[in-house]
């Protein structure tokens, strides 16, 4: 079988050679060809940081295995390895967190074992990085939270707590907040555990469960959450067992995955051999489980745990009283323990059952959507504008432009309401959110909505707009503090 493999910059080319070395000691049955991505590409002008070569190469073979890669800071391009992941729909980041013995923490002296697996949604959330300046002092991003983008990434994580015979599958959300965004990922994960009986499912609001995570990490098992939650939660696991060093992650997707290690590429010490591999060899037992060589997997897991439990280790962790090891000979103190099983935690001889990549072709886009529970209706709009006037001022000028259709509802400033009622001590800046429903239930329609704009700006520069919708009872909306 051959995959993709993009070595990275920094030190993702030492630590990747390193890993292929060891693949290649093993026999792994696998043919590597190589593209272009990384930092380079950028500054080559390809503003996705590959080239339509490797664009075309990774989408044939439907598997990547990348080193980290820097994007360019100042130059406005955004960075490849969120652009990949959202490119090719790998809808799934997961990453699982064990206590490696030999890696020293806390929770590993105290004897607490952690063996978490993070499920992060990867394609929306904040990381759409559709930002706009409303005016010079305010910036807003679209945060997209999708009902088959969520149910995508919460069956996933079902199935795989399922195969593992998880005891537990968690939500981490902060829908007492976020009550539409959050509250969606929320209703779609206890839709798909009904699907689940055998597991037990239940949630957590996010701060509650990083308080939770370094007080009893043991008390957890499989975890799924929101991107930017997802993102900032697994990171603090990573922490939980020795750092990024230990971190691997797998994309999954439909189509096409991507294994990569979480950490940067550590430009102070690239080039010197020194960088540790082991997240990208982890990563790597993730890429081998997901083609069918398991067996293959657990030979060279089983290594990786027997070196790392009798002391061998690089200079970023392990006992200051014996030597590290360069990246090469770390590598190669794994391969001279290959067929030897740790004390602790051993894996499982399996047997191999590698597969064959289905190419696929697609001549157009797939669609994500769900089937509407009731009629949509158009009930009011939102007018975000700026201006640094008084709210009662705001108020009297928007009261000019209802019309016999609309009549003004509230006026907000950064989410909190200043009128009709509000308070003198709440700071104001300038955009405001002006809400106007329609009156006694008037059927509204886009042509309403755009009337009421026109006569709008005849007081305010509108910055932006958005429709107040309904579904039977169901408001699309949120409220202001305070309304």
């Amino acid at each position: 079988m051959k995959i993709a493999v993009a070595k990275g910059d920094g030190i993702g080319p030492e630590i990747m050679d390193a890993v292929l070395s060891i693949f290649d000691a093993a026999k792994v049955p696998l043919e590597y060809e190589f593209v272009d991505m990384g930092k380079w590409v950028f500054d080559k002008g390809f503003n996705n940081g590959m080239t339509p070569e490797a664009k075309a190469t990774i989408e044939k073979l439907g598997i990547l295995f990348k080193g980290p890669m820097e994007t360019p800071k100042g130059k406005g391009v955004k960075s490849i390895n969120v652009t990949a992941r959202k490119t090719w729909n790998t809808y799934a980041n997961k990453r699982t967190f064990q206590t490696l013995y030999g890696v020293d923490t806390v929770f590993s002296k105290a004897g607490i074992p952690i063996d978490i697996t993070i499920v992060r949604e990867n394609i929306e959330d904040t990381y759409g990085g559709v930002e706009h300046l409303l005016t010079h002092d305010v910036a807003l991003s679209r945060r997209f939270i999708t009902r088959p983008g969520s149910l995508q990434v919460i069956r996933y994580a079902f199935e795989m707590a399922k195969k593992k015979q998880a005891r537990r599958i968690t939500c981490g959300h902060k829908a007492n907040i976020m009550k539409l965004t959050d509250g969606l990922f929320l209703e779609c994960f206890y839709e798909v555990a009904k699907e689940y009986p055998e597991l037990k499912a239940d949630d957590v609001i996010v701060d509650d469960l990083c308080m939770k995570l370094v007080t009893r990490p043991d008390n957890f098992d499989v975890v799924v959450l929101t991107n930017l939650q997802g993102d900032i939660v697994s990171d603090l696991c990573a922490g939980l067992v020795g750092g990024l060093g230990f971190a691997p992650s797998a994309n999954i997707g439909d189509h096409i995955c991507i294994f990569e290690a979480v950490h940067g590429t550590a430009p102070d010490i690239a080039g010197k051999n020194i960088a540790n591999p082991t997240a990208l060899l982890l990563s790597g037992f993730a890429l081998l489980q997901h083609v069918g060589l398991l067996d293959t997997a657990s030979m060279i897991e089983n290594a990786l745990l027997y070196t790392l439990e009798s002391g061998v280790h690089t200079g970023d962790f392990g006992s200051k009283e014996t030597p590290s090891l360069n990246t090469t000979a770390f590598a190669q103190a794994i391969i001279s323990n290959f067929g030897k099983k740790p004390a602790h935690n051993p894996k499982p001889a399996m047997v191999d059952m590698p597969t064959t990549c289905t190419v696929i072709n697609l001549d157009k886009n797939p669609m994500l959507e769900s089937a509407e529970g009731a009629q949509e209706r158009i009930v009011g709009v939102d007018f975000f504008l700026e201006s640094n006037l008084q709210p009662e001022e705001i108020a009297q000028k928007s009261l000019r432009h209802g019309g016999v259709k609309f009549k003004l509802v509230n006026i907000s400033n950064r989410g909190t309401q200043v009128w009709p009622t509000g308070s003198k001590f709440t700071n104001l800046v300038n955009q405001y959110n002006v809400r106007f429903e329609g009156i006694d239930e008037t059927p509204l329609n886009q042509q309403d909505i755009i009337g009421l704009y026109v006569s709008m700006t005849g007081n305010f520069k509108i910055a932006s707009l958005e429709l107040l919708n309904q579904w039977g009872e169901k408001k699309g909306f949120s409220q202001a503090q305070g309304q």
